[in-house]
C-alpha cells in the first residue's frame, strides 16, 4: 500500500447500488457519469453509470479511501481493468431483486477473478428488505463453492453504516490497522 492513499472498486450488477453506496459514504461530493439508460437498463432505472462513480472516504490518521464505481453493464467492461489497477480491494454489491443474483455473483467473481486473487474481496447483498430470497445462507454456500471465505452482509447501499461496515471488514482483512474515521 502507498502514501496513505488507498483505492478500493465497487462493482456489480447494474442497480445494485454501486453509486448509491458512493453517495452515502463519501465525504466529498462524488463525481457520477450517469447517461440515460437506453437499452434494457432502462427498465430497472432512468439512469446508468457509463464510465465510473468517485468518491473519498478519510481514514484514521489522515489517509484516504479513494473509492471508484464501475459501470455494471458488461458493455463497459473496459473500465473494470482501467478501474481496478492500483486497487487494493474488491466490493461486490449483488441485488438480491434480480432474477438470478447467483449468476450475477458468479459473473462478477469470474470477471474479476484475478484481481480478486491479488487482493481481498467484501460482499455486500442489496435489496434484501424487498426480496429475503434467496437467503444469506445462500450465499456463502456459493462463496463455499468457489472456495472463498470472504465478509458477506445484508447491507442497505443508502445507509452509510453499512457501507462503512463493509468497507471497515475489507480493510481488517488487508491490514488492521486502518479504519474509517468516526
Amino acid at each position: 500500500m502507498n502514501d496513505g492513499n488507498y483505492k478500493l472498486i465497487f462493482t456489480g450488477p447494474v442497480g445494485a447500488g454501486k453509486s448509491s453506496a458512493i453517495s452515502a459514504i463519501s465525504d466529498t461530493p462524488p463525481v457520477m457519469t450517469d447517461a440515460t439508460a437506453t437499452d434494457m437498463t432502462q427498465n430497472i432505472k432512468e439512469t446508468t453509470t457509463v464510465a465510473m462513480d468517485y468518491g473519498t472516504l478519510q481514514l484514521e490518521g489522515g489517509e484516504h479511501l479513494h473509492l471508484y464505481g464501475t459501470p455494471g453493464q458488461e458493455r463497459f467492461s473496459f473500465m473494470w481493468d482501467i478501474l481496478t489497477k492500483g486497487g487494493i480491494g474488491l466490493i461486490l454489491l449483488v441485488d438480491n431483486t434480480r432474477p438470478d443474483p447467483f449468476h450475477d455473483l458468479r459473473f462478477f467473481l469470474n470477471s474479476f477473478k484475478r484481481f480478486i486473487s491479488d487482493t481481498q474481496l467484501a460482499i455486500g447483498v442489496t435489496q434484501m428488505d424487498r426480496c429475503a430470497n434467496p437467503p444469506l445462507e445462500k450465499y456463502h454456500e456459493q462463496m463455499r463453492s468457489f472456495g472463498l471465505k470472504v465478509p458477506l452482509f445484508e447491507v442497505d447501499a443508502r445507509q452509510r453504516r453499512d457501507i462503512i461496515v463493509l468497507i471497515e471488514a475489507l480493510l481488517f482483512s488487508l491490514a488492521p490497522n486502518l479504519k474509517v474515521s468516526a
